[in-house]
């Protein structure tokens, strides 16, 4: 057999974070009250930078118990990625893993679709492989039930790790996955018509109620909430202001970076990189408080009707949306919106809370209004509609909603089935 050599050009995508670039991340991520923690120990550490004395503490702001001295519990996400690491996974997994992570909430909950997660590494991996990170990777980290995307998953998560009987982990499977969930009495005397005794019911019901709805909020990344935005109506219309009051104000000692290049007589790697540092840390901050404000401008102006008490009015808003108005990747959205919280007329409220998203994928509409609309159809209709019926009507106007979701609005409607109405 002969062999031959020859070369070919080969074009591979792959994902490479540098380490001013996995620094910024990081600090895009911090909530307020960490990012402050951070500038204190940074100015502490590197003598080229200083603080303006304006910058004073108002103690009854964070509460009378507030301890600067008090760390930060470790977060869900710190545990998680540690988890990550001690699994020894090749450089794909990792990746792909760690995405997933960001795109969490602190519940646990995997907020954004499998098809976004890989629009945010720039769909270098197919579905198939980040589904697969996720159910066997991220599924099986502790605290058990994290990577879940709806309720249902969670709590089979939860019971496919418990140490109970196959039989009971098939009967809760059962339960869980019944269409007519919302129907207890009616799944609890189909499964014993089957043959499963009421003892084995009952036994699956208890592991099921055991199981945590929101495993990740074990975990607190941070003790204290202090907003970073505040929104105000000024002359019939809405601002939104970062808050300065109590953020400090870093600048470079400039004097003293003169005098220390002066007297150098070769260039110190060690000096240099602090004073780098310093500037880095800098433009960094400046550049984490604008893209916080951008997004809390967009945020508030879409949702004006949040403010005005009108929450038929509300619209549905996604990472894409915002990320494409303020011209920045979904994945930075997401990190910039991590922990960060806004001051409103209604209270302080994390500006996560503030993006609805739309329960049809053909035509944006949001919870409270698809509740509406079932509670319109109900209080018109001359017979009782099933749930399919109603969905039926919604699908002629192009919503696309299946049957089991309007099952589960209507019951968070407090509408009974129609066998009850």
């Amino acid at each position: 057999m002969a062999i031959n050599l020859s070369k070919n050009l080969l074009q591979k995508q792959s994902l490479k974070l540098t380490p001013s670039l996995k620094k910024s991340i990081d600090l895009l991520q911090l909530s307020r009250f960490e990012l402050i923690k951070k500038i204190e120990k940074e100015i502490d550490q590197n003598p080229f930078l200083e603080k303006e004395d304006t910058f004073e503490v108002d103690i009854k702001t964070f509460g009378t118990d507030f301890n600067f001295e008090i760390e930060s519990k470790v977060g869900l996400r710190e545990t998680l990625l540690k988890q990550i690491d001690e699994l020894h996974l090749d450089d794909q997994d990792i990746k792909i893993a760690q995405v997933i992570i960001d795109c969490m909430d602190e519940s646990g909950q995997l907020i954004d679709d499998i098809e976004d997660v890989c629009s945010i590494m720039n769909f270098v991996f197919n579905q198939n492989k980040v589904e697969m990170v996720l159910k066997n990777i991220i599924q099986r980290l502790s605290p058990i039930g994290v990577g879940y995307r709806d309720h249902k998953e969670c709590i089979q998560i939860q019971i496919n790790h418990k140490n109970i009987s196959r039989k009971i982990k098939n009967i809760c499977n059962q339960i869980l996955f019944n269409e007519k969930l919302d129907e207890i009495d009616i799944i609890r005397e189909e499964l014993i018509n089957s043959g499963i005794t009421k003892e084995e019911y009952e036994e699956a019901l208890i592991e099921i109620k055991k199981c945590d709805l929101s495993p990740g909020l074990n975990f607190k990344d941070t003790k204290f909430i202090y907003p970073d935005l505040k929104i105000f109506k000024k002359d019939s219309n809405y601002q939104v202001n970062f808050i300065k009051d109590t953020f400090p104000v870093i600048s470079l000692d400039d004097e003293l970076v003169y005098k220390v290049k002066k007297e150098m007589k070769s260039n110190n790697k060690q000096i240099l990189q602090k004073i780098n540092d310093a500037k880095w840390l800098m433009s960094s901050v400046k550049k984490r408080n604008e893209t916080v404000q951008k997004v809390g401008e967009y945020i508030c102006s879409i949702q004006i009707a949040f403010f005005e008490n009108n929450p038929l009015k509300i619209k549905t808003l996604s990472n894409k949306d915002i990320a494409e108005k303020i011209g920045v990747h979904p994945s930075t959205v997401s990190r910039i919106l991590r922990h960060k919280y806004i001051e409103t007329p209604k209270g302080i409220m994390s500006l996560k809370a503030l993006l609805v998203s739309s329960v049809s994928r053909t035509r944006n509409i949001s919870a409270v209004q698809l509740m509406k609309l079932i509670g319109d159809i109900v209080n018109d209709e001359k017979k009782p509609k099933s749930d399919k019926k109603i969905a039926i009507e919604l699908n002629k106007k192009g919503f696309n909603l299946a049957r089991r979701t309007i099952a589960k609005y209507r019951k968070k409607n407090n509408i009974p089935s129609s066998r009850y109405r």
